[in-house]
Protein backbone atom coordinates (compact mmCIF):
# COMPACT_ATOMS: atom_id res chain seq x y z
CA UNK A 1 0.00 0.00 0.00
CA UNK A 2 1.52 3.17 -0.54
CA UNK A 3 0.80 6.30 1.18
CA UNK A 4 1.50 9.66 0.02
CA UNK A 5 2.65 12.43 2.35
CA UNK A 6 -0.10 15.98 2.58
CA UNK A 7 2.02 18.73 1.31
CA UNK A 8 0.82 22.35 2.16
CA UNK A 9 0.51 24.89 -0.71
CA UNK A 10 3.16 27.14 0.87
CA UNK A 11 5.65 23.79 1.18
CA UNK A 12 4.91 23.16 -2.49
CA UNK A 13 5.60 26.26 -3.53
CA UNK A 14 8.64 26.44 -1.56
CA UNK A 15 9.94 22.81 -3.10
CA UNK A 16 8.95 24.39 -6.91
CA UNK A 17 11.05 27.46 -5.62
CA UNK A 18 13.95 25.00 -4.45
CA UNK A 19 13.79 23.04 -7.89
CA UNK A 20 14.14 26.13 -10.05
CA UNK A 21 16.80 27.37 -8.34
CA UNK A 22 15.73 30.37 -6.55
CA UNK A 23 17.73 31.07 -3.15
CA UNK A 24 15.42 30.74 -0.48
CA UNK A 25 16.24 33.96 2.22
CA UNK A 26 18.54 33.30 5.28
CA UNK A 27 17.04 33.45 8.56
CA UNK A 28 17.37 36.88 9.86
CA UNK A 29 18.35 38.55 6.71
CA UNK A 30 15.03 41.28 6.81
CA UNK A 31 16.81 42.15 10.12
CA UNK A 32 20.36 42.23 9.19
CA UNK A 33 19.21 44.31 5.67
CA UNK A 34 17.44 46.49 7.98
CA UNK A 35 20.53 47.53 9.64
CA UNK A 36 22.22 48.13 6.67
CA UNK A 37 19.48 51.17 6.33
CA UNK A 38 20.13 52.51 9.15
CA UNK A 39 23.42 52.76 9.19
CA UNK A 40 22.77 54.66 4.83
CA UNK A 41 20.76 56.69 7.10
CA UNK A 42 22.87 57.67 9.38
CA UNK A 43 25.73 58.36 7.21
CA UNK A 44 23.12 60.69 4.93
CA UNK A 45 22.37 62.72 7.86
CA UNK A 46 19.65 60.73 9.95
CA UNK A 47 21.07 60.90 13.28
CA UNK A 48 17.82 61.01 15.83
CA UNK A 49 15.71 58.36 16.11
CA UNK A 50 13.04 60.30 14.68
CA UNK A 51 14.50 61.23 11.77
CA UNK A 52 15.63 57.25 11.84
CA UNK A 53 12.09 55.92 11.81
CA UNK A 54 10.87 58.69 9.44
CA UNK A 55 13.51 58.05 6.56
CA UNK A 56 13.20 54.04 7.36
CA UNK A 57 9.26 54.10 7.42
CA UNK A 58 9.31 51.97 10.47
CA UNK A 59 8.11 52.47 13.97
CA UNK A 60 10.29 53.89 16.46
CA UNK A 61 10.56 50.69 18.56
CA UNK A 62 12.12 48.78 15.63
CA UNK A 63 14.54 51.14 14.96
CA UNK A 64 15.53 51.52 18.33
CA UNK A 65 16.25 48.15 18.47
CA UNK A 66 18.49 48.05 15.51
CA UNK A 67 20.18 51.34 16.38
CA UNK A 68 21.14 50.20 19.85
CA UNK A 69 22.16 46.44 18.50
CA UNK A 70 24.60 48.51 16.26
CA UNK A 71 25.81 50.80 18.43
CA UNK A 72 26.57 47.67 21.38
CA UNK A 73 28.83 46.26 17.97
CA UNK A 74 30.22 49.43 17.54
CA UNK A 75 28.83 50.00 14.42
CA UNK A 76 27.07 53.36 15.37
CA UNK A 77 28.18 55.63 18.51
CA UNK A 78 25.16 57.45 20.54
CA UNK A 79 26.02 60.60 22.25
CA UNK A 80 22.95 62.12 24.12
CA UNK A 81 21.35 65.02 22.81
CA UNK A 82 23.59 64.62 19.39
CA UNK A 83 22.67 61.35 18.75
CA UNK A 84 23.91 58.53 16.28
CA UNK A 85 26.81 58.93 14.50
CA UNK A 86 29.38 55.92 12.60
CA UNK A 87 30.96 53.67 14.62
CA UNK A 88 34.53 53.29 15.36
CA UNK A 89 34.10 49.39 13.94
CA UNK A 90 33.43 51.06 10.28
CA UNK A 91 36.54 52.96 10.66
CA UNK A 92 38.49 49.69 11.56
CA UNK A 93 36.86 48.14 8.56
CA UNK A 94 37.85 50.73 6.50
CA UNK A 95 41.16 51.28 6.65
CA UNK A 96 41.61 47.33 6.43
CA UNK A 97 39.69 47.75 2.80
CA UNK A 98 42.08 50.12 2.23
CA UNK A 99 44.93 48.56 3.06
CA UNK A 100 43.75 45.07 1.22
CA UNK A 101 42.78 47.12 -1.75
CA UNK A 102 45.25 47.31 -4.74
CA UNK A 103 44.55 50.44 -7.30
CA UNK A 104 45.68 48.39 -10.29
CA UNK A 105 43.57 45.37 -9.25
CA UNK A 106 40.91 47.18 -8.71
CA UNK A 107 41.17 49.24 -11.88
CA UNK A 108 42.48 46.51 -14.17
CA UNK A 109 39.78 44.84 -15.62
CA UNK A 110 37.96 48.52 -16.11
CA UNK A 111 40.79 49.38 -18.41
CA UNK A 112 41.20 45.92 -20.42
CA UNK A 113 37.40 46.69 -21.22
CA UNK A 114 38.10 50.40 -22.38
CA UNK A 115 41.05 49.01 -24.52
CA UNK A 116 38.86 46.50 -26.07
CA UNK A 117 36.22 49.14 -26.60
CA UNK A 118 38.31 51.84 -27.86
CA UNK A 119 41.30 49.91 -29.72
CA UNK A 120 43.46 51.79 -28.64
CA UNK A 121 46.30 51.58 -25.36
CA UNK A 122 44.92 52.77 -22.30
CA UNK A 123 47.58 53.81 -18.85
CA UNK A 124 47.21 53.85 -15.44
CA UNK A 125 48.91 55.98 -13.16
CA UNK A 126 49.07 58.19 -10.24
CA UNK A 127 51.20 61.04 -8.56
CA UNK A 128 54.52 60.24 -8.11
CA UNK A 129 56.15 63.52 -6.73
CA UNK A 130 56.38 66.19 -9.40
CA UNK A 131 56.07 62.97 -12.26
CA UNK A 132 53.12 61.31 -13.04
CA UNK A 133 54.24 57.08 -12.49
CA UNK A 134 53.08 54.50 -14.96
CA UNK A 135 51.05 51.46 -12.82
CA UNK A 136 49.57 49.29 -15.35
CA UNK A 137 49.46 49.49 -19.24
CA UNK A 138 46.60 47.64 -21.99
CA UNK A 139 47.80 47.94 -25.30
CA UNK A 140 45.26 48.80 -27.95
CA UNK A 141 44.56 46.55 -31.35
CA UNK A 142 45.69 49.09 -33.35
CA UNK A 143 49.34 49.14 -34.76
CA UNK A 144 50.21 52.15 -33.04
CA UNK A 145 53.46 51.97 -30.85
CA UNK A 146 53.57 54.12 -27.50
CA UNK A 147 56.40 54.39 -26.03
CA UNK A 148 55.56 54.14 -22.69
CA UNK A 149 56.57 51.57 -19.98
CA UNK A 150 54.87 50.07 -16.48
CA UNK A 151 57.31 51.93 -13.91
CA UNK A 152 57.93 54.80 -16.21
CA UNK A 153 57.43 58.31 -14.84
CA UNK A 154 56.41 61.08 -16.98
CA UNK A 155 56.33 64.68 -17.49
CA UNK A 156 52.88 66.43 -15.58
CA UNK A 157 52.08 69.12 -17.86
CA UNK A 158 52.76 67.70 -21.35
CA UNK A 159 50.93 64.37 -20.37
CA UNK A 160 47.35 63.80 -20.38
CA UNK A 161 47.60 61.55 -17.54
CA UNK A 162 49.56 64.06 -15.93
CA UNK A 163 47.37 66.80 -16.01
CA UNK A 164 44.27 64.90 -15.11
CA UNK A 165 45.98 63.70 -11.48
CA UNK A 166 46.53 67.66 -10.77
CA UNK A 167 43.38 68.98 -12.00
CA UNK A 168 42.19 69.94 -8.44
CA UNK A 169 45.29 71.54 -6.80
CA UNK A 170 44.98 74.99 -8.52
CA UNK A 171 46.80 77.99 -10.42
CA UNK A 172 49.97 78.86 -7.92
CA UNK A 173 50.63 74.84 -7.85
CA UNK A 174 50.21 74.39 -11.35
CA UNK A 175 52.89 77.00 -12.16
CA UNK A 176 54.50 75.84 -9.85
CA UNK A 177 55.04 72.55 -11.52
CA UNK A 178 55.25 74.18 -15.04
CA UNK A 179 58.06 75.93 -13.87
CA UNK A 180 59.57 72.90 -12.09
CA UNK A 181 59.74 71.33 -15.30
CA UNK A 182 61.18 74.21 -17.49
CA UNK A 183 64.13 73.96 -14.99
CA UNK A 184 64.23 70.87 -15.98
CA UNK A 185 65.55 72.01 -19.27
CA UNK A 186 63.09 70.07 -21.63
CA UNK A 187 61.55 71.89 -24.49
CA UNK A 188 57.63 72.30 -24.24
CA UNK A 189 55.59 74.46 -27.15
CA UNK A 190 52.79 75.69 -25.07
CA UNK A 191 53.61 78.70 -23.07
CA UNK A 192 52.77 78.83 -19.45
CA UNK A 193 49.76 81.39 -20.26
CA UNK A 194 48.43 79.03 -22.53
CA UNK A 195 48.73 76.14 -20.10
CA UNK A 196 47.13 77.80 -17.40
CA UNK A 197 44.01 78.44 -19.81
CA UNK A 198 43.77 74.59 -20.65
CA UNK A 199 44.00 73.61 -17.17
CA UNK A 200 41.48 76.22 -16.11
CA UNK A 201 39.37 74.33 -19.26
CA UNK A 202 40.18 71.18 -17.94
CA UNK A 203 39.53 70.91 -14.21
CA UNK A 204 36.36 72.86 -15.07
CA UNK A 205 34.98 69.76 -17.47
CA UNK A 206 36.79 66.99 -15.25
CA UNK A 207 38.97 65.77 -17.95
CA UNK A 208 42.91 66.49 -19.89
CA UNK A 209 44.53 66.19 -23.45
CA UNK A 210 47.64 65.65 -24.43
CA UNK A 211 47.71 67.02 -27.86
CA UNK A 212 50.75 65.75 -28.99
CA UNK A 213 52.67 67.80 -26.46
CA UNK A 214 54.11 64.55 -24.84
CA UNK A 215 55.00 62.96 -28.04
CA UNK A 216 55.07 63.16 -31.83
CA UNK A 217 51.92 62.47 -33.43
CA UNK A 218 50.55 60.78 -30.43
CA UNK A 219 47.49 62.19 -28.62
CA UNK A 220 45.43 61.13 -25.50
CA UNK A 221 42.51 61.96 -23.35
CA UNK A 222 42.66 61.47 -19.47
CA UNK A 223 40.32 61.38 -16.66
CA UNK A 224 41.33 61.48 -12.60
CA UNK A 225 40.27 58.58 -10.62
CA UNK A 226 38.93 59.78 -7.40
CA UNK A 227 38.07 57.62 -3.59
CA UNK A 228 36.06 57.73 -0.62
CA UNK A 229 37.66 61.23 0.45
CA UNK A 230 36.93 62.55 -3.14
CA UNK A 231 40.29 63.34 -3.90
CA UNK A 232 42.28 62.53 -6.88
CA UNK A 233 44.38 59.29 -6.10
CA UNK A 234 44.90 57.99 -9.40
CA UNK A 235 43.98 59.03 -13.69
CA UNK A 236 43.77 56.79 -16.56
CA UNK A 237 43.96 57.49 -20.15
CA UNK A 238 43.63 56.69 -23.97
CA UNK A 239 46.54 57.12 -26.40
CA UNK A 240 46.46 56.59 -29.83
CA UNK A 241 48.29 58.31 -32.82
CA UNK A 242 46.62 61.43 -34.02
CA UNK A 243 45.36 59.89 -37.44
CA UNK A 244 43.04 57.71 -35.23
CA UNK A 245 42.42 60.81 -32.47
CA UNK A 246 40.81 63.86 -34.41
CA UNK A 247 38.83 66.27 -32.63
CA UNK A 248 35.56 64.71 -33.29
CA UNK A 249 36.98 61.24 -32.16
CA UNK A 250 38.32 63.10 -28.87
CA UNK A 251 34.93 64.13 -27.74
CA UNK A 252 33.79 60.74 -28.08
CA UNK A 253 36.40 59.45 -26.03
CA UNK A 254 35.99 62.41 -23.47
CA UNK A 255 32.96 60.61 -22.22
CA UNK A 256 34.10 56.93 -22.45
CA UNK A 257 37.53 57.66 -20.45
CA UNK A 258 35.27 59.62 -18.18
CA UNK A 259 33.04 56.60 -17.83
CA UNK A 260 35.08 54.09 -16.86
CA UNK A 261 37.21 56.73 -14.63
CA UNK A 262 33.92 56.96 -12.44
CA UNK A 263 33.70 53.39 -12.55
CA UNK A 264 36.75 52.55 -11.09
CA UNK A 265 36.16 55.70 -8.63
CA UNK A 266 32.81 53.74 -7.41
CA UNK A 267 35.09 50.63 -6.63
CA UNK A 268 37.42 53.05 -4.87
CA UNK A 269 34.98 54.21 -2.68
CA UNK A 270 33.78 57.18 -4.47
CA UNK A 271 30.60 58.69 -4.32
CA UNK A 272 29.34 61.28 -6.91
CA UNK A 273 27.90 64.03 -4.46
CA UNK A 274 24.77 64.40 -6.81
CA UNK A 275 23.97 60.87 -6.19
CA UNK A 276 24.13 61.67 -2.41
CA UNK A 277 20.70 61.13 -0.57
CA UNK A 278 20.11 64.19 1.35
CA UNK A 279 18.35 63.81 4.78
CA UNK A 280 16.95 66.27 6.92
CA UNK A 281 18.11 65.73 10.80
CA UNK A 282 15.21 65.58 13.06
CA UNK A 283 15.66 65.93 16.95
Amino acid sequence: MTVKSKRSPKAAEDGKGAARGRPRPLPGSQTLVRGLYVLDAVASGATSLMALAEVLKMNRSTTYRLASTLVEHRYLSFTPRVGYALGPKLLELGYLARDLMSFPRVARDHIESLAAATGDTVHLGILDGTRALYLDKVPGSRRVEIRSHIGDRHPLRSTGLGKALILDMGETRWRELYESENRDGKHYGVSLTAWLKRMREYSAAGYALDLEENEDRIRCVAAPVRDATQAIVGAISVSSAAQYMDDTRMKVLVDEVSVTARAISRDMGWQDKKDRPRVATGR
